[in-house]
């Protein structure tokens, strides 16, 4: 899959709330509480590691589960 083809969502469903990949069932899961020492330091800090580790992902590795198997 190509990277370019693939975005960053926003989801909010009643299971979970947050960021997702558009190609495959990837979830963002913060490591842990926003780090900094103010709001504006603590956005940025959590915006860095979801764009990183959605950069990293590999779609195939996060395939959506199919309806009808085969």
């Amino acid at each position: 899959m190509e990277a370019r083809r693939r975005k960053l969502v926003q989801v909010a469903s009643q299971n979970f709330q947050g960021w997702a990949c558009s190609e495959c069932a990837w979830m963002f899961n913060p490591s842990g509480p926003p780090a900094g020492e103010s709001i504006d330091e603590m956005k940025t800090h959590y915006k860095q590691q979801r764009d990183k580790a959605f950069a990293s992902h590999v779609c195939e590795k996060y395939r959506r589960a199919t309806k009808n198997p085969s």
